[in-house]
């Protein structure tokens, strides 16, 4: 709840094809009293927005945005179609059926929609009009070119009288009119015609190639099944999956999907994870191992206990990112919004005086000149130019979630296009993330392994849980220990029968006074091998040591490389000791930090980000602030809520390799996104003057307008071919797949 009474309130808009429609509904909602905070996604249909009920009541919102000809419907409902579509006053074309239910509905085919029945329409009533033409005299056919003009003109009209009094003059629909209008008025009818059918066109091409965008998004919804067989009572029964409660067990067959995030309590068997992470290779699940909705069980039937509900598993979450990142606009997305809102008029300016100047100062034909004019308002649409970005954006976010990696919004994409540097973490982002206990000193010192499990128990720190696994291991007797406490970036203590223990770092040790000379020479040599050493004390009497080693990820060397081929510098930061870190950056042939507290990590991505463009990629509590700091923070996939909350993107399968993957998506993004301007540019450079020149007339320049809205979103729609593998540049598929067709 807002203040002052205010609630946010969120809708689901239909009919929304590019940023200018988004940019309608904006409009129109945002002008109304106790309206605020105003977000239109264009791909996730969403109009989200703070109102004060006692100044405008909902009703009143759902009629200007329907009154511009969108559909709108409360958020869970079923979606509404929208309105202005091409209807004859006998009713020739029914009424588009009543939707299912929510959760059942599918894109109507195109011949249903509003946009496809203008399209059916003007081109019946164009084709009618030729007919006309061949068999009746010109004049006859004139007034048959008229009729179809006016009656495919009508909704657009309308829509664009809707639009104007709701403070929008300068729209498409607006120059549409003037321009077919103006065209009868000089005699132009057949032309007039021909181009409310162009144009009906181009807005049934812009339709489809939103409705292919969003199926990324829609196939990533799809992937978590309906329902589960819950075991209840010794028995297994079908219930709606989204009704599955935390701690309740299921019944995952082969060649099932798991329908919820839960972890396996019973069944050894492989799971395709690629749905959920683009991982292609089956990943082994045994009692212990946590499942992914969505993602398909391969082998052997697995009973598996929920850990997550419905709204908050992965896929869910995924969903949820890649649609919230559309409010997360990039500031080229910006600069083109403010652009365009200049443009239009100036158009517009520029007609008018092509339309007065030469007739009135050079002795010009007015006819002639007046229908150069209207040609040129045509090219006035920035359509083309406002849809470059987003829908550039709205593919690499659907390609990216299909490839395991997410980026919170344009804006992310465009930092990450720019990086120079990248810092790792070591400890489960470089490696593994599963150390395990090498040493323990003394050798026969199973009260050392005792009392530090104690310590560590419920530990979420990977060298934690290595103690403790140890200890189970060696059939340790673990003590309970009372108001245990972290010490962040140093170790952990907590209070066995009566005296506080403390596992900690060298580094505390010595500040604690409790290393020995005898105790140093042996970390150092324990460190010289790349192990991480913690010591053991009890009140101020040192106990014993404790080594672990954590071993590189596979495909970290790789990384490496090919963040160094890309003219990157990559750079670990480690609170480890030195010479721990120098032995896995030894290997990994990657610069580092060592030593680092978590304000030290800060410190040291705010030193290199003074002259350069820096990427976190972290997985524990203690990389949140640097992941906060950074220009691009990015979570590991099996790092911690805060971690994955904190970041700007995330990883989902835990590669190494996905970092320049990541990255090489943002840059083919942002060429993406050059090229589109260029091309909607471009195009409108060229008609414009050849349309003053009288080269090209109505007909070329509702069509140019068309042909760079659909190329631009073509060329957007290539984004869907990317694969993070490929270091080169994003290709055109055989034919753009789906996420769900990919899985």
């Amino acid at each position: 709840m807002a203040d002052g009474g205010s609630r946010q309130i969120e809708w689901r808009v239909t009919g929304m094809d590019c940023g200018a429609c988004a940019g309608k509904v904006r409009g129109a909602v945002e002008r109304l009293p106790g309206v605020e905070g105003v977000e239109v996604a264009l791909m996730a249909e969403r109009l989200r927005l703070t109102l004060d009920e006692s100044r405008t009541s909902t009703d009143r919102v759902e009629t200007a945005v329907r009154a511009i000809g969108f559909g709108i419907s409360a958020k869970g409902a079923a979606p509404e179609k929208p309105k202005g579509g091409f209807v004859l006053p006998d009713g020739a074309f029914p009424a588009e059926p009543a939707p299912r239910p929510a959760e059942e509905v599918t894109p109507p085919a195109w011949h249903a929609t509003s946009k496809g029945r203008l399209l059916l329409g003007t081109g019946a009533l164009l084709a009618a009009a030729w007919a006309v033409h061949l068999v009746f005299s010109e004049q006859v056919a004139q007034w048959a070119f008229i009729l179809a003009t006016l009656i495919g003109l009508f909704p657009v009209a309308r829509r664009a009288l809707a639009m104007a009094r709701a403070g929008m003059p300068f729209t498409i629909e607006m120059l549409m009119t003037i321009a077919a209008g103006g065209a009868l008025f000089i005699g132009a009818a057949e032309e007039a015609a021909l181009v409310v059918f162009l144009f009906a066109v181009g807005e049934m091409l812009e339709g489809l190639a939103s409705s292919k965008a969003r199926d990324g998004i829609r196939a990533l919804a799809r992937l978590v099944p309906k329902t589960a067989l819950l075991e209840s009572g010794g028995r297994t029964r079908e219930v709606p999956a989204d009704s599955l409660r935390i701690g309740q067990v299921v019944l995952v067959r082969p060649g099932d999907r798991v329908p919820a995030d839960g972890e396996v309590i019973d069944g050894i068997s492989g799971v395709d994870e690629s749905p959920v992470t683009g991982e292609s290779v089956p990943s082994l699940k045994e009692p212990g191992a946590e499942v992914f909705a969505g993602s398909i069980n391969a082998e052997a039937a697995l009973r598996v206990r929920v850990t997550k509900r419905a709204e908050d598993n992965t896929i869910a979450r995924i969903v949820r990112l890649v649609e919230e990142a559309e409010t997360a606009r990039a500031p080229t997305e910006r600069f083109i919004d403010r652009f365009s809102r200049v443009y239009m008029p100036a158009v517009v300016g520029a007609a008018l005086l092509v339309a007065i100047v030469p007739p009135l100062g050079f002795g010009q034909a007015w006819g002639e000149w007046t229908y150069r004019a209207l040609a040129l308002l045509l090219i006035g649409c920035p359509c083309a130019l406002v849809i470059s970005v987003p829908a550039a954006i709205a593919s690499a976010l659907s390609a990216g979630a299909r490839n395991g990696f997410l980026m919170k919004g344009g804006a992310v994409i465009e930092a990450a296009a720019r990086i120079t540097h990248v810092a790792f973490d070591k400890t489960g982002t470089l490696t593994h993330g599963r150390p395990r206990v090498t040493d323990v000193v003394p050798s026969a010192g199973a009260e050392v392994l005792a009392l530090a499990a104690g310590v560590e128990a419920g530990a979420s720190h990977p060298l934690g849980k290595a103690i403790l696994a140890r200890a189970e291991e060696d059939g340790v007797t673990v003590p309970a220990a009372t108001s245990a406490r972290a010490i962040p970036g140093k170790g952990a203590e907590g209070v066995i029968d009566g005296a506080v223990v403390t596992v900690g770092s060298p580094r505390l040790a010595e500040e604690a006074g409790v290393l020995s000379d005898r105790d140093r020479a042996q970390v150092e040599a324990l460190e010289r091998e790349g192990k991480t050493v913690v010591i053991v004390w009890r009140e101020a009497a040192p106990l014993g040591l404790i080594a672990l080693r954590d071993e590189p990820r596979a495909d970290a060397a790789d990384a490496v490389r090919q963040l160094r081929g890309m003219g990157i510098t990559p750079i670990m930061l480690t609170g480890d000791n030195a010479r721990a870190a120098a032995a896995i950056a030894g290997g990994l042939d990657i610069e580092y930090r060592a030593g680092l507290l978590p304000a030290d990590k800060v410190s040291e991505v705010q030193k290199l980000g003074r002259g350069a463009q820096v990427m976190v990629v972290g997985d524990g509590i203690n990389d949140a602030p640097a992941l906060a700091v950074a220009d691009v923070g990015v979570a590991m996939g099996s790092g911690t809520d805060v971690a994955l909350e904190t970041a700007h993107a995330a990883i989902l399968r835990n590669r190494v390799g996905d970092v320049p993957g990541k990255i090489r998506l943002a840059r083919a993004t942002m060429a993406n996104i050059r090229q589109n301007v260029a091309i909607a540019l471009g195009l409108k450079g060229v008609f414009l003057v050849t349309t003053i020149f009288g080269i090209t007339g109505l007909w070329i320049a509702i069509l140019a307008d068309t042909g760079a809205t659909v190329l631009v979103t073509l060329n957007a729609l290539r984004l869907l071919g990317f694969r993070p593998g490929r270091e080169g540049r994003a290709k055109m598929p055989r034919r753009v797949e789906t996420a769900a067709a990919a899985t």
